[in-house]
């Protein structure tokens, strides 16, 4: 194998490799930085049958959030070890599809980037303009790429890195009747988040019963579980999400339940136990000290898990009825103030 001078794609490849005899692994499209061609590479595994739930795990969107990708390329490096011994997983998986597309922003990645190679913030790209204001620069602007967050020239086609995603998304998940999305970003607050959608308005989701059952089951099968659930739109809002449009677009057109959500673990704790990272961009959004990149990567993997499980089991746990009336009604009060869906 030859090196890509990235590491977490030449682990990508390693893995694609060694999984081989349990890895459906593809390309979707590719990247060229300094005459290098970087694969846009999907890992999947399970059951194929489209009458099945799927979970699909993403990460690197952000070339600056290493971390993102990194905690993936644990997960699926632990599947494959689970698949040499765990019978229990081997059942799971002729239930259940897992995709993962750890590295969308391979070029991003190499240039230490938070953009993709031609400038662009791919959270910042899909054609969807927020109808309330959003925050100057950070909710996404069309003045230059020399600015971070950047959305890319107004009309132009989304980045390859973003259309391979949608790709992905609309192969694999979206014609299942129930499937979620868990995107892996690093760079906010002082503990880790699961924000779901809207990033582009306060309007409450269709979905919001079913988000709030989620959380409550996970509260229930680990109590002491450390993530704050919320909707993105609590803490900023932004132009051109791509999980918004692909939310937004499922919706229109189907009853199939899709439950896209963002796993932003918290930076600023990283910077505030050792300040010295502000100093380095890397630094700002990943962890430094190996103690404590060992404890991020190892701290989410039973929230992989569970959602892999949680997938195979939806029929047990979504509501329907006066039930999903309940759930909305209480996530409405949580995260809304009691506003009218």
């Amino acid at each position: 194998m030859r090196a890509s001078r990235l590491a977490e794609l030449d682990e990508l490849l390693r893995i694609a490799e060694d999984g081989r005899d349990h890895l459906e692994v593809r390309s979707v499209g590719n990247v060229t930085v300094d005459n290098l061609q970087l694969p846009l590479l999907t890992f999947a595994l399970g059951n194929p049958d489209p009458a099945l739930p799927a979970v699909g795990f993403f990460g690197g969107v952000h070339g600056l959030e290493r971390i993102g990708t990194q905690v993936l390329l644990v997960f699926l490096r632990s599947l494959l070890t689970r698949l040499r011994w765990d019978h229990v997983l081997h059942k799971q998986l002729e239930s259940t599809r897992l995709v993962f597309m750890p590295l969308i922003n391979p070029g991003g990645m190499l240039m230490g980037s938070r953009a993709n190679p031609a400038g662009v913030d791919l959270m910042r790209n899909a054609p969807l303009h927020s109808p309330e204001p959003v925050p100057f620069l950070l909710g996404g602007h069309r003045f230059s790429s020399a600015l971070p967050w950047y959305r890319g020239k107004l009309e132009a086609p989304m980045e390859i890195e973003n259309l391979a995603l949608c790709q992905v998304v609309r192969e694999e998940l979206l014609p299942r009747q129930f499937s979620i999305a868990l995107d892996c970003h690093s760079g906010f607050g002082l503990r880790d988040r699961l924000w779901f959608p809207y990033a582009h308005t306060r309007t409450p989701i269709a979905n919001l019963p079913d988000i709030g059952a989620l959380e409550e089951l996970f509260a229930a099968t680990y109590p002491n579980h450390h993530y704050l659930f919320e909707p993105q739109s609590r803490q900023y809002l932004t132009h051109g999400d791509i999980w918004d449009y692909l939310y937004r677009e499922h919706a229109r057109e189907s009853p199939r339940t899709f439950l896209p959500l963002t796993l932003e673990m918290g930076s600023w704790l990283w910077v505030k136990k050792n300040p010295r990272q502000l100093f380095s961009r890397q630094g700002f959004f990943n962890p430094v000290p190996v103690h404590r990149l060992n404890r991020v990567l190892r701290s989410h993997l039973v929230w992989f898990d569970f959602l892999a499980r949680a997938a195979a089991g939806h029929a047990h746990w979504l509501p329907t009825g006066a039930e999903r009336d309940r759930y909305r009604a209480v996530a409405l009060q949580r995260w809304y103030g009691g506003a009218p869906a």
